[in-house]
């Protein structure tokens, strides 16, 4: 996974996490786990994955399994990249 750092920084900059980064690994679980990611901030740390990736997230794409961990995440804007 050679964008899970670039995944990391964008929720950490996206929640303004602070000093928790340090604690997210691959198998951090993010939905229910991070207080600070609700609906809203879904929608703000798409935007920012967007932004910095240059891609396009449909709507249809993303589920709750998307952010289950932040492994799954990174694996989902992996497989953007690739397309």
């Amino acid at each position: 996974m050679q964008h899970i750092e670039e995944v990391k920084n964008i929720l950490v900059d996206t929640l303004s996490l602070g000093d928790r980064k340090q604690q997210l690994t691959e198998d951090s679980y993010l939905l229910g786990s991070i207080p600070e990611l609700d609906s809203m901030a879904v929608v703000n740390v798409i935007t920012a994955i967007e932004d910095y990736y240059n891609i396009t997230v449909e709507d249809d794409e993303i589920s709750a399994k998307t952010f289950e961990t932040l492994g799954s995440l990174t694996r989902f804007i992996e497989q953007k990249l690739s397309q």
